[in-house]
């Protein structure tokens, strides 16, 4: 595949999340002809994470698989002319970008060009505006202002491709929408303004793309219902974007899984809150026309997408703290192994308020049996079944009692629990405001290994 006049760029989705698989990613460079591989690898809760993590000095605020996941497709990459665009900075792109430049040099990758795309940080604005509320809640930005860890800006494929423009094989951002990702090479290839109605289809595209294996069977599959083939062998896709905005969406021959009408169809319709108006930092997205043609076998033409201007906002997630999880779990099998469980549950129950240990909520649950969908009289009784007691508390202590209660089951009653599981985890909770467009400013910085 080229760039040139005429012909389609293909672009390649390496992971749908932080910690996805890396060997299809390889399989896309050394087998499926692509000319851009993407690293969908961040969520709003793992770029409020990985700033938490930094500010406590337990990590450089990236994804911690960065350099496993480079140096497994870097030197391919580099052979085949393959450019690699990714989220992982997550909180630090700058400090994930000159650790890219640095495998390349222990490569022998000389003359390697990084770029790290700066600017969705915008705490500091946030932090400014206290009368913000939040769009999910209505609640004032200011009354949770002191436990504020991040505030990151949406940013679209217009700042992606000022990264690009600098001719680097490798671009690191941190927030950035996930479907500009794939949107932005599309763009610069095809020569396309940010009020291009072909825009439509390459956001539908990115957005079939952003979550990896999804789309080619593997959130899909249904032993029984809905198979696919070799799932242990799961390709991921590749997308070909033609100048005219024709889009189809295929894998490497021979991999496993499978991309159909079906997997499009569910894929599309993920996270969209509105098919009508899916909003995006490139468009407000219109779905409700697009439609999937079979065109070979594990190959799915795209039509019918539209966008209107893109809006004069761009979304903020914001991190902050919000108390402890505490978390206790124990195993019981055999005969009467439910009542001995909920018998086990209400001593942790119990125990718990007679040290005074109150929790804001209380969760007392029988993992495989209520867990997902409550309590019910008339499911099948099973032969073995987990207990689960989970609390979320103020402080980490008050978290801490509820997992050592559930421990001493051991040795307390009532019989045969094994298989104890204890933890504690500080809360994030995110929300989103809103801040205008030119309110953000970005930046590029160049790396050269």
């Amino acid at each position: 595949m080229t760039e040139s006049e005429g012909r389609p760029l293909r672009i390649g989705s390496g992971a749908g999340y932080a910690g996805d698989r890396w060997e299809p990613a390889l399989e896309l460079v050394q087998r499926g002809d692509i000319d851009i591989l993407v690293f969908e690898c961040l969520a709003e809760r793992t770029i409020a994470r990985e700033a938490l993590s930094r500010r406590n000095r337990q990590s450089d605020g990236y994804n911690p698989l960065l350099a496993e996941r480079i140096r497994s497709v870097l030197p391919a990459c580099r052979e085949k002319g393959v450019r690699i665009i990714s989220n992982m900075g997550a909180a630090n792109p700058e400090a994930a970008a000159e650790t890219v430049a640095q495998i390349a040099r222990d490569e022998g990758l000389a003359g390697t060009k990084v770029a790290a795309l700066l600017g969705d940080d915008v705490l500091h604005w946030v932090l400014a505006h206290p009368d913000l509320t939040f769009l999910e809640t209505g609640e004032r930005l200011g009354d949770v202002a002191d436990r504020i860890v991040s505030a990151n800006a949406y940013l679209g494929a217009d700042a992606i491709g000022a990264a690009l423009d600098t001719g680097a094989d490798v671009v690191i951002t941190g927030r950035v929408a996930d479907p500009s990702l794939f949107l932005a090479p599309a763009m610069r290839a095809h020569g396309w303004e940010p009020d291009d109605p072909r825009l439509g289809q390459g956001c539908v595209m990115g957005h079939l793309m952003e979550c990896a294996g999804q789309i080619t069977g593997g959130y899909f599959a249904d032993p029984g219902f809905k198979e696919v083939p070799e799932p242990w062998a799961l390709g991921f896709p590749h997308a070909d974007i033609w100048p005219d905005g024709r889009v189809r969406i295929g894998k490497v021959a021979g991999s496993g899984g499978r991309i159909d009408r079906m997997t499009c169809t569910e894929q599309l319709l993920y996270e969209m809150h509105d098919p009508a108006a899916y909003v995006t930092p490139d468009g407000v997205l219109d779905v409700t026309d697009v439609d999937f043609v079979q065109a070979a076998p594990d190959l799915v033409e795209v039509t019918g997408a539209r966008a209107r201007p893109r809006p004069a906002a761009l979304k903020v997630s914001v991190g902050y703290l919000e108390g402890w999880i505490g978390e206790g779990q124990m195993s019981y099998g055999g005969i009467n192994a439910v009542e001995r469980a909920r018998l086990a549950g209400e001593i942790v129950r119990r125990r718990l308020d007679l040290r005074g240990h109150a929790c804001a909520e209380l969760r007392v649950e029988l993992i495989g049996m209520e867990s997902l969908h409550g309590d019910a009289e008339d499911r099948p009784l099973p032969y073995e079944v987990r207990l689960r007691v989970a609390g979320r508390c103020a402080d980490r202590a008050a978290a801490e009692v509820i997992g050592r209660e559930v421990e001493t089951l051991l040795t307390n009653g009532p019989a045969g629990g094994a298989g104890d599981f204890k933890a504690v985890r500080e809360i994030l909770r995110v929300q989103s405001v809103l801040i205008p467009r030119d309110e953000v400013r970005t930046q590029v910085k160049p790396f050269t290994a």
